[in-house]
């Protein structure tokens, strides 16, 4: 008889697990919807907690090419085997934390309202062609950029702005005019938008029951209110969402410490996301579900679930090892020492190998 490797089936059932949901993280309302009896309900609910902005009807031809797929032989036979074949293309999505929602929410956690509205985490997240490798890189919001001209909603646009704070593209024009400007700045067709706001990624680290982080150093910062000592904690949703704010209490106060940090934050995110059994948990499930619908907003080709199923379900070979965070080389900006700028030609070619 054939001897039973228990470690070696949990490992394997733990990594396919940890695939499956951090491939479906923007995409867990699915599977709920899927099996629960009040399916109609949930789905409807789920589906309209999605604000979106048509960013293309918005800036219109007036930005870089989006890239040209050829079909392989492999990739056309699939699709004549299947009637939906899942995409494979390159992708590039900028990625907004921001306070922009309004409400007593987030209110309490320190966010603005939508008159107020500012980008503190700007990501663009890039995935390579067929989908198993994936680049993130942040964009410091303290960036000096030349802002473009951006259409406003009501009409009219803004006025070029030189020598502009990167993050004040947002506070101008919203999500049109922040993709806009990263579009102007990296010559990067930005396929997709998502933005987080504060109230919902606190939410989301609750649902999930809390983060683990391991800071290098002490952070004391009053500003952000968060105080820990160098070391290992877990952190609830206000903590977390301290941690992906502070900069005052780490390194030389500047932006730069603060996206470090950030990025160990969305790794401990995905970590805590395979490691919850959320599959066989649903109402906790559905709090993460509702977590992350209800505080997105998306552009018109990801305002609903199965769109978001179908971009979820398109990574699933896509894990951990194979995701890569760096951040936009900069250099201090001579007119401001408290401010920086793209350190070229590093800049430029980590941009040009996301096209």
């Amino acid at each position: 008889m054939t001897g039973h490797d228990e470690n070696g089936d949990e490992n394997r059932r733990r990594g396919r697990r940890s695939r499956v949901l951090k491939a479906a993280g923007l995409t867990l309302a699915g599977l709920l919807v899927v099996g629960t009896g009040t399916a109609g309900w949930a789905y409807w609910h789920l589906n309209h907690n999605i604000a979106s902005v048509d960013i293309n009807s918005a800036l219109g031809d007036d930005r870089p090419a989006k890239a040209v797929v050829t079909p392989s032989a492999t990739a056309s036979a699939s699709a004549s085997a299947s009637p939906s074949p899942l995409p494979t293309e390159a992708l590039n999505i900028l990625v907004l934390g921001s306070d922009s929602r309004s409400g007593e929410a987030n209110a309490k956690l320190g966010g603005g309202n939508s008159s107020g509205a500012r980008s503190d985490t700007a990501m663009v997240v890039h995935i390579d062609a067929g989908r198993t490798k994936a680049t993130v890189v942040s964009i410091p919001r303290d960036t000096l950029v030349t802002r473009p001209s951006c259409p406003l909603s009501s009409g009219g646009s803004t006025a070029v702005a030189y020598g502009a704070m990167f993050n004040s593209a947002y506070s101008v024009g919203g999500p049109v005019c922040a993709v806009k400007t990263v579009e102007s700045m990296t010559n990067v067709r930005m396929d997709h938008y998502l933005e987080i706001d504060f109230a919902g990624f606190a939410k989301l680290v609750n649902a999930l029951g809390g983060v683990t982080v391991t800071t290098d150093e002490d952070i004391d910062d009053d500003k952000s209110h968060l105080h820990l000592a160098a070391g290992t904690h877990h952190l609830s949703g206000k903590q977390a969402l301290a941690l992906a704010r502070t900069r005052h209490g780490i390194g030389d106060g500047s932006d730069l410490g603060r996206i470090g940090l950030q990025q160990k934050l969305v790794k401990a995110l995905l970590e805590q996301m395979s490691a919850t059994d959320l599959l066989t948990d649903p109402a906790r499930l559905y709090k993460v579900a509702d977590a992350v619908t209800s505080s997105l907003t998306t552009d018109t080709g990801l305002d609903s679930l199965k769109e978001l199923m179908d971009l979820g379900q398109s990574l699933k070979g896509l894990s951990s090892d194979e995701v890569r965070t760096v951040m936009m080389p900069v250099a201090t900006a001579p007119s401001d020492l408290n401010r920086v700028v793209a350190r070229e030609p590093a800049a430029g070619k980590l941009w040009a190998s996301l096209r």
